[in-house]
């Protein structure tokens, strides 16, 4: 009943530290950690995993993932999302309300629960849809959804249009502890745009989709989210205005909590001059003045969050057309290795704050860490993950856990491979 994983380097940024040593885990508890913990009374007779060196800290959390389930596992279920999930690292996934049905109901959340725990991988944490059957004209029972398990409320894959309906969603959250995730999209504006509107869309003659259209609504929830007192968390922000008001809304006392995923701090709407639909998701890839946006709001702490919107497809869904191509790309088994890549090797972010993006900031956001989440603070679930920093993944067929392959990044040769993810002590990759 007991673990020690000896010779590791510790980094657990809630409690800024950052040191060689060992962690003890007693009974799925983390029991002890730092230098001195290999001669604690408890490690007699435990399990020992040597760390050699590697990176061991707290196991990630997505707050953005579509596992499919019910109604669409031919591009993924509970079961191959959380393999997907634990084999990069996650320890907890948040997982969208858009499935089919839509999970607006006790039944369906705890459906999603029952499967999750009898695959026994990640935790998974479901999220209950704003509006009944995302229809957006009546909320669904916000009560109720939480109690049986939801953790926050989100009509993710299209916004909640009428204003009032956000404004008692918003309201609800200011005494139910929990946010409201809101995809930011004014449909008249985004119209059939399939990728960001700017100098690229017109050399291609492709509709777009503009920044205003993510930027209006980003603006209106805001404002309600002052007048209610609500939690608005903001999904997927790709654009410099999006980012900019998000940031002076902090600033002002607002409950405002925002995600970026690695995509939009990797690519560029450039990549669609190859029309390739691994490249189409939505929001779409934007201008590289939006991506130096996100790396300066990743830096400055604007951004809560990386989260991956891990959104499987199969192959007749992207093999097509571009304007009929579905929106979303995989994620989980890339997104710490690109952040790795691209943000702390790059010296955009210390090693310290990239991990924060993936533990303590998500865990604060959906209030995660009032579970222990997030953290390796002893007491708290020992949920860790070991990277070797030096080890290098390439992104291939065998490499990818998920059912589906769309991931913009195939054949990358990225550093960062995950040795090994634990969850209350049990090994569940590596």
């Amino acid at each position: 009943m007991s673990l020690l994983v000896t010779d590791a380097r510790l980094l657990d940024p809630a409690q800024q530290m950052d040191l060689r040593g060992s962690l003890l885990v007693v009974d799925g508890k983390v029991a002890a950690l730092g230098p001195e913990v290999a001669t604690h009374p408890a490690a007699a007779g435990a399990e020992r995993v040597d760390a050699r060196g590697a990176l061991l800290c707290p196991g990630f959390i997505d707050l953005h993932v579509h596992f499919r389930e019910p109604g669409q596992t031919h591009k993924e279920c509970i079961e191959t999302g959380s393999r997907a999930a634990v084999a990069g690292g996650f320890s907890s996934v948040c997982a969208m309300a858009n499935t089919k049905p839509v999970n607006d109901s006790v039944a369906i959340t705890e459906m999603m629960l029952s499967r999750a725990a009898r695959t026994g991988l990640c935790r998974y944490f479901p999220l209950g849809a704003v509006t009944k059957g995302f229809a957006g004209e009546e909320l669904a029972d916000f009560g109720v959804l939480k109690a049986a398990g939801c953790v926050a409320f989100s009509d993710d894959g299209q916004p909640v249009v009428n204003a009032a309906i956000m404004r008692r969603a918003l309201k609800y959250t200011a005494w139910l502890e929990v946010p409201i995730v809101a995809h930011e999209e004014d449909p008249d504006l985004s119209g059939k745009g399939y990728m960001n509107e700017g100098s690229v869309s017109a050399r291609l003659g492709c509709l777009g989709i503009p920044a205003a259209s993510e930027e209006v609504m980003v603006a209106r929830d805001i404002v309600l989210a002052g007048y209610t007192g609500g939690h608005l968390h903001v999904a997927h922000v790709s654009t410099k205005g999006s980012l900019q008001m998000i940031r002076e809304a902090k600033q002002r006392g607002i409950r405002v909590t925002c995600e970026v995923t690695p995509h939009h701090f990797a690519l560029t709407d450039r990549e669609l001059m190859r029309f390739d639909a691994d490249f189409k998701m939505n929001p779409p890839l934007r201008s590289a003045a939006d991506l130096e946006a996100i790396l300066e709001a990743l830096a400055d702490g604007t951004v809560d969050a990386i989260a991956t919107d891990h959104a499987p497809h199969t192959w007749d869904d992207k093999e097509c057309e571009l304007p009929l191509a579905a929106f979303g790309v995989i994620g989980l088994e890339t997104a710490f290795p690109l952040a790795l890549e691209l943000l702390v090797n790059k010296g955009v972010l210390p090693l310290h704050r990239a991990v924060a993006l993936f533990t303590s900031g998500p865990a604060g956001a959906f209030h995660l860490d009032a579970k222990g989440l997030g953290s390796l603070k002893p007491g708290n679930p020992a949920d860790f993950v070991l990277v070797d920093l030096g080890g290098r993944i390439v992104v291939d067929r065998a490499f990818i856990q998920s059912r589906s392959f769309n991931t913009p990044f195939k054949g990358m040769d990225l550093p960062g491979k995950i040795l090994g993810t634990w969850v209350e002590g049990r090994r569940v990759w590596g």
